[in-house]
């Protein structure tokens, strides 16, 4: 332990990293160095500073990543349209490789010894932080508090920085953890973990409750080009600020919770609460939109390619060469994905209501059942049918 002089930790200013820094600095005598990434806390990260300073951190970083964000990880995950197990639009998932990264620039900036992390040894964190360290650094040192220390409960944790005046958001009477982003808010741990307990109204901060949403439905148009969005309803945006007009459309409409018992890396059953109004709202504007521009079987084959590609992000492989050739092939299909999605937003629910395409493939001079027009043959149908059947009477015989 003696020959770890500094130490870059990923410092959110909760709970556990409070309780690391100092955890750090008297178990192993060195120095803390806090990297703190802005990913669209907003506020939460003004008092960082001070409080990084008063548990024992030398300095404190705060970078500004949200461009390279969205623009670099939430973009490229939905032109992917990755959704992990149905539901999760892998909001923390996408963020701890950036973070990781930028952890690892700054262990090198400064000359630290070792990086940390406050990931539990239960959760998916642990892996997706240390699969970035050691894709980026071979050779780095790892410590991870939760898997070395005494304490055994986040309980434990909150009267350790009330004996020490370590001032923390986390509180014995509403013990669940948070974790938010530009794409979303999660919530998990304490009263979440009964899987039939229903969230507290007020626990929310994204969106409002689908109940208390305006009585009257709004229409949203979203612009894509080469399978991202860059406006909504007319008004180009860059990614962060389409983001955030994203979030705050469906987050006035209630849309994008999900409540979730999911499946982690390690092998454990884990309830999570998601918040995603403006990723759900750009997840099905991208649908649409590709609806009228992508041929039948490159859809399908990327359709099919999904669960993989959710799977590699979630599980933390983000810098894996498969995943990395998985994003050249689906962004290569994405190329004639433009074109203009309509939603409806009433009451929770985001409906696709239209799709339009300089350069779509749907015909409605084909498609119509009004007009036997000559660009279809019917009687061609037939030999089709029964070339499809052949092996189908074969097998009765």
């Amino acid at each position: 332990m003696q020959d770890v002089k500094k130490v870059v930790l990923a410092y959110s200013g909760g709970l556990d990293t409070s309780v690391i820094i100092r955890w750090l600095i008297d178990k192993y005598g060195c120095e803390v160095v806090a990297f703190a990434a802005d990913l669209g806390q907003g506020e939460e990260l003004a008092p960082l500073e001070e409080k990084a300073a008063k548990t024992g951190a030398s300095r404190l970083f705060v970078s500004d990543l949200r461009e390279e964000f969205v623009r670099d990880y939430v973009f490229p995950a939905l032109r992917a349209s990755a959704i992990y197990e149905g539901y999760y639009l892998l909001g923390t998932s996408l963020a701890r490789p950036l973070i990781a990264k930028r952890q690892i620039e700054i262990a090198r900036e400064v000359g630290a010894d070792a990086v940390s992390h406050g990931a539990t040894g239960k959760g998916n964190d642990q892996v997706r932080f240390e699969l970035t360290y050691y894709a980026l650094m071979p050779d780095v040192r790892i410590i991870a508090p939760w898997r070395e220390w005494e304490y055994n409960s986040r309980f434990e944790l909150i009267e350790y920085c009330r004996a020490h005046d370590i001032p923390i958001t986390a509180t014995l009477e509403k013990p669940y953890s948070m974790d938010r982003n530009l794409l979303h808010i999660s919530y998990e741990g304490g009263i979440l973990e009964d899987p039939w307990f229903e969230p507290p109204k007020d626990m929310f901060l994204l969106s409002v409750d689908p109940t208390d949403a305006p009585d009257e439905p709004e229409y949203v148009e979203v612009d894509y080009e080469a399978g991202d969005p860059v406006a909504i309803n007319g008004q180009r945006l860059g990614p962060v600020a389409l983001l955030e007009e994203a979030n705050r459309l469906g987050g006035k409409h209630g849309i994008g919770r999900v409540d979730l018992v999911e499946n982690r890396f390690v092998g454990i059953k884990s309830r999570g609460i998601y918040e995603t109004p403006g990723g759900t709202l750009l997840y099905h504007a991208h649908r649409a939109v590709e609806q009228v521009t992508l041929d039948r079987e490159v859809l399908h084959w990327r359709d099919a390619q999904i669960p993989r590609y959710a799977q590699l992000v979630y599980n933390g492989f983000w810098f894996a060469p498969e995943r990395c050739i998985l994003q050249g092939a689906l962004d290569e299909l994405q190329k004639p994905v433009t074109g203009t999605a309509r939603l409806k937003l009433y009451k929770g629910g985001c409906t696709i209501v239209g799709r339009k395409a300089p350069h779509g493939l749907y015909r409605s001079d084909i498609a119509t059942f009004d007009e036997m027009k000559a660009t279809y043959n019917q009687q061609d149908a037939e030999g089709f049918i029964r070339l499809n059947a052949l092996r189908l009477t074969l097998g009765q015989r």
